[in-house]
């Protein structure tokens, strides 16, 4: 009793400063003892393994033919449990992968080896960025950015996810608590800043426990861009100052490592500053999500007339706008709800096509996979009901094997991933 008296002295005497530091410093401090709780040993996140039958649809075969090549001993082989089950981690279904696009290309099937190993021609196929975009927190941005970088990797594609959001919530999805576990110049900041402090972008990207996919983390670091882009302007009209106009040093820093990727996924910022106008400067695709409530629909419009109004000035300045597919996603759907869907509907009418067909329904099963800071893809489907989860998952595949489609056919490729 008395110790809350003193606490709560304590607090009245402290000024906002020191009691919102105070409060940061607490928060950080739980979130850290969650983490060591929720992924224990070594206080990082792993991917989980898969059946052999979930390898075989990743892979694109049959569950006998696994089996088949397992008893041969042909290829990577599997971890086996308890009655022989058979479980692959994500490393070895991309080794069996190529294994098998290798003996497709013995044979001369040189289509079917594509299939298998989906990396983009480096002569023939551009590095594909798509800039996941919207100003208005809670329209499903950064789920939206996680689940489609994750299902990209799954697929076999070599994905980079850069975080340019400086709350950093990508990072926390993928393990990464900013505040310990980043310093300074770990941030996309560091290879696009103004200043002799730039690194290489390559020594910015981490590995992550997905195999096949890397991350650029963010952090609080990221707001200096937008102080110190305004004072470059203003030295380049005077004459001197920064080597490249803002709005192309995202595009520059990724061309360091385009070799490295097929896909790059950018979680912009809830507004439109340089750090976003630079990122949609970089983007070959972008995808705006969209909550479909009214108020939501009316920020939109906003953002568009915004958006329109900034990068005609960039292209003005001799920026390049020249997006392979623009298309909006109707995020938090949910079906049942009447308004939802004359919005929806009022959405399909104004914009056709560019409103995917497929949109991302509300699900508890991703909410509750988040409150553990994990996605749908890496929780097994025994942690919830099954229809819960297989509705949760169909929406999820629909929606981003439509945008993985969208890829295929800037490439030029056929369905599938063929040549």
């Amino acid at each position: 009793m008395l110790d809350n008296a003193v606490d709560r002295t304590t607090s009245v005497n402290m000024a906002a400063d020191e009691r919102i530091a105070a409060d940061a410093a607490l928060l950080s401090e739980q979130l850290r003892v969650l983490r060591d709780r929720v992924f224990p040993p070594s206080s990082q996140k792993s991917l989980r393994t898969f059946s052999s039958g979930e390898a075989a649809k990743l892979v694109g075969v049959s569950d006998g033919y696994l089996r088949q090549l397992s008893i041969a001993g042909d290829g990577p082989q599997p971890d086996t449990g308890p009655g022989g089950r058979r479980f692959y981690s994500l490393a070895d279904i991309n080794a069996l992968r190529r294994y098998l696009a290798e003996q497709a290309r013995a044979k001369g099937h040189l289509s079917k080896a594509r299939s298998y190993v989906k990396w983009r021609d480096l002569e023939t196929e551009h590095l594909q960025v798509i800039a996941v975009t919207n100003f208005k927190g809670g329209s499903g941005k950064t789920t939206t950015s996680a689940h489609l970088a994750q299902h990209l990797a799954l697929a076999g594609y070599r994905v980079l996810a850069v975080d340019l959001d400086p709350q950093a919530s990508l990072s926390a999805l993928f393990g990464y608590q900013p505040e310990l576990d980043l310093s300074g110049n770990d941030t996309l900041y560091g290879a696009i800043r103004y200043d002799e402090e730039r690194r290489p972008l390559s020594q910015i990207v981490r590995k992550t426990y997905f195999d096949g996919l890397d991350l650029v983390p963010g952090n609080l670091e990221l707001h200096e861009f937008e102080h110190t882009t305004p004072r470059m302007l203003a030295e380049r009209q005077a004459g001197s100052g920064a080597d490249e106009f803002f709005f192309a040093r995202i595009q520059a820093a990724l061309a360091t490592v385009a070799d490295d990727y097929d896909v790059v996924v950018i979680d912009c910022p809830p507004q439109l500053g340089f750090l976003t106008l630079s990122a949609l400067c970089a983007a070959t695709s972008v995808i705006v999500t969209v909550h479909p409530q009214m108020l939501d629909v009316a920020s939109m419009s906003q953002f568009l007339f915004m958006t329109a109004d900034l990068l005609s000035v960039v292209r003005a300045a001799g920026g390049t706008l020249n997006f392979d597919f623009l298309r909006y996603l109707v995020t938090r759907y949910e079906p049942n709800d009447g308004p939802q869907t004359q919005i929806v509907g009022f959405l399909r009418s104004q914009f056709g096509e560019r409103v995917l067909t497929a949109p991302m329904v509300k699900s508890t099963a991703i909410s509750d996979a988040g409150l553990t800071k994990q996605t749908l893809y890496e929780v097994g489907r025994d942690s919830f009901t099954r229809s819960t989860y297989d509705r949760a998952m169909e929406a999820l595949t629909a929606v981003n094997s439509e945008i993985e489609g969208l890829v295929m056919e800037a490439w030029g490729r056929g369905e599938g991933g063929g040549a």
